[in-house]
């Protein structure tokens, strides 16, 4: 018999109707799966890569261990849910503990500790990295803990709530599209990070991430709680009664159901494909189409999110129209060939010249993701009403947290293979960072100018010209200070380094590192000496004296900042010289980004911190106009990004395919079964 002439048949009973107020509430529990759980998956990855210089590799390891640890909370999580009962019923008790944890750990995720000053709590480079991937590592484990405590009983849920075939579909795209709706703020997230509001002058998207995630928080604690006290349960009476299992059994009598295992197979395939394209996908708009531009390729990332996103809620309405009329399996299908055209239309659409071309591919991958995840999760439902007909049991925890373990099995291989072929295709993640600081110095500079510039509290007569220009000079101590102990720090590791093995290169950095302690030596020399004479002024001395002193703090804070951009400038060129000496085909491509770093070099030197704050301003903002080009990536590495990044999910789309195939549980079948699940309920409360 025919989908269409089964769904003709099929009438939704008004009981197994689910009302417009559970619908949304229910939905709504989409933020944390859809939105929050890819976030932390893209963003630690990218933010970790090109804002702290972490190799890709490594995160990527550090991203595949808390799915290890998954497919041990997760089933545990599942099978607690299912043998959990309380007056608030056996799921909705996770929901309000996993939602405020996970607000929690999402904000501490993004804290990790930097800077100068933190570096010097290590002998190295290398042990300070190893510390910045530990702590990502840990809240990671935290935050991911935290998504299964509320995911896995919220999805179980879901199929509890009713047992049509078709109201079951339309609850879980209720799910979709509020996280897709809440999805459409995700991929700003970037952008606002890189604002100077949330990232500070001279900081980066890293530094942003942490104030963006306590808005998030902010958002998502009062959540928590409304969702808890609106959603019921509707099937805990019966539940309540049954007898508890033991866990290994669980386990067993889960993984020994066929169609369960097919569909879990095309999810986790379908699942390392989605994250091929989101996270390497976040590199090409930045990286290829912008030239490395982060600021362009967020706000392209961010539109093209928002497209994404827009389509996730329309698509919601199409699902429900075409998967009566062809069935689950058929739309499963229809989904994947949605995707494999996405990335085929890539070819095309990833292009310089236009790089809106972008939401072509976007949209057709969104829909087809859209149907494929929702449709996916519906279906569980349906092989768990096919096991309550076999078993006479409900366990809609365990199947819920395997199938929820392959998805992230999936996305969590994506994310170490990602990794590893990032290396593999060499891009230069120290380049970036090292360009960031050079950027992040520039821009501090330019913010001090500006403040000064617009303020004129330094410059302008008035009776309280002693303390500002007092608090200035105790300001500009400390950063020199600071600084300096990080060069003297530097310096004396270099001085080994030139001692062991000694380059040229080496050595220069050597002689820079110690030129410059001995500059800001200098400089703080100046103005604690400036300092103590002007707090020895007279409180009626003329206030045109205590203004030459204002002034001149002006130029010694500039002075501990122009040394910070040298060195900073100095190291960029000094990594691209080495990178220049290890390639032969990408020779010309160093030689380019190498006139630009001496060109930069060069205008810095020319800088005078007494100069009027006009001119200098003038200079930092021709230097900054060439920054951007320093963060290009070689011909190669652009090459083979694009190629993995369309040919991965390609080839395991195809894959996913061969598996939804084998998937027998039809349209006729799931009916039948409901029936005669009534009928036996029935017959066994009539006995009682």
């Amino acid at each position: 018999m025919k989908a269409q002439e089964l769904d003709a048949q099929h009438k939704t009973k008004r009981e197994d109707k689910i009302q417009v107020t559970q619908l949304i509430a229910y939905g709504a529990g989409g933020i944390i799966p859809i939105a929050l759980f890819n976030i932390a998956g893209i963003l630690v990855g990218l933010m970790g890569n090109i804002s702290l210089g972490l190799n890709a590799f490594w995160l990527g390891v550090i991203l595949i261990i808390p799915r290890l640890w998954d497919a041990v909370s997760d089933p545990i999580i599942g099978h607690l849910s299912d043998n959990t009962r309380t007056r608030w019923g056996r799921r909705r008790p996770f929901l309000l503990i996993g939602g405020i944890l996970v607000a929690v750990f999402f904000v501490a995720m993004w804290w990790i500790p930097k800077g100068d000053m933190v570096r010097l709590w290590f002998p190295s480079e290398a042990g300070f990295q190893w510390f910045q991937l530990s702590y990502i590592l840990f809240t990671l484990l935290l935050f991911y803990t935290a998504c299964t405590i509320f995911e896995i009983p919220h999805g179980a849920l879901g199929m509890e709530m009713t047992t049509d075939y078709h109201e079951r579909t339309r609850l879980f795209s209720a799910k979709s599209f509020v996280g897709n709706l809440f999805a459409m703020s995700t991929p700003w997230l970037f952008a606002l990070a890189s604002m100077e509001i949330f990232k500070g002058p001279g900081g980066n998207e890293a530094d942003g991430m942490r104030y963006v995630s306590l808005m998030i928080a902010g958002i998502l604690i009062p959540l928590s709680f409304w969702w808890t006290y609106k959603l019921r349960e509707p099937g805990f009476v019966r539940v309540a009664k049954q007898k508890k299992t033991p866990f290994w059994s669980d386990m067993k009598h889960t993984f020994s159901n066929k169609n369960f295992i097919m569909l879990t197979l095309t999810i986790f395939t379908l699942a390392m494909g989605f994250n091929f394209v989101n996270l390497l996908g976040s590199y090409i708009p930045i990286f290829y189409v912008f030239g490395g531009d982060k600021v362009a390729g967020a706000y392209l990332l961010g539109i093209n999110g928002t497209v994404w996103a827009v389509t996730g809620l329309l698509a919601v309405f199409p699902l429900n129209w075409i998967s009566p009329k062809l069935g689950k399996r058929k739309t499963l299908v229809l989904a994947i060939l949605l995707m494999a055209l996405a990335q085929l239309s890539k070819i095309v659409c990833y292009n310089p010249s236009y790089p809106y071309l972008i939401v072509i591919p976007t949209i057709l991958l969104s829909a087809g993701m859209l149907f494929f995840f929702t449709l996916g999760s519906s279906m569980v439902g349906d092989i768990c009403d096919e096991d309550d007909l076999n078993t006479g049991t409900r366990t809609e925890g365990s199947f819920y947290s395997v199938f929820w373990w392959f998805i992230k099995m999936g996305t969590a291989l994506a994310s170490f293979v990602a990794g590893a072929l990032i290396v593999f295709t060499m891009f230069d993640q120290t380049q970036v960072m090292k360009v960031d600081d050079l950027q992040g110095s520039i821009r501090e500079m330019r913010s001090k100018v500006k403040a000064w510039q617009d303020d004129g509290s330094l410059t302008a007569i008035n009776n309280q010209l002693n303390q500002q220009a007092d608090a200035q000079y105790s300001e500009a101590i400390k950063e020199a200070k600071d600084y300096l102990i990080y060069l003297e720090r530097e310096s004396l590791r270099w001085e080994n380094l030139a001692v062991k093995n000694p380059t040229e290169l080496q050595n220069q950095k050597r002689d820079i590192l110690s030129k410059a302690a001995s500059n800001i030596n200098g400089i703080v020399n100046e103005l604690e000496q400036a300092q103590n004479q002007l707090r020895g002024l007279e409180s009626e001395t003329d206030s045109s004296v205590v203004k030459s002193w204002a002034n001149d703090v002006i130029s010694l804070s500039l002075q501990t900042k122009l040394e910070k951009a040298k060195v900073n400038a100095f190291e960029l060129w000094m990594h691209l010289e080495t990178k220049s000496g290890e390639t032969k085909n990408s020779r010309e491509h160093y030689d380019e980004l190498i006139e630009y770093i001496t060109w930069v070099n060069s205008k810095l030197a020319t800088i005078n911190p007494s100069d009027s704050l006009g001119i200098i301003d003038t200079s930092l903002v021709e230097i900054e106009s060439k920054i951007v080009p320093l963060k290009k990536q070689t011909p190669y590495t652009l090459l083979m990004m694009r190629i993995v990044e369309i040919g991965l999910p390609l080839l395991l789309s195809i894959l996913s395919i061969f598996f939804v195939l084998k998937y027998s549980l039809t349209e006729q079948r799931s009916h039948e079964i409901k029936e005669l699940i009534r009928l036996r309920n029935e017959k066994r409360d009539g006995n009682h």
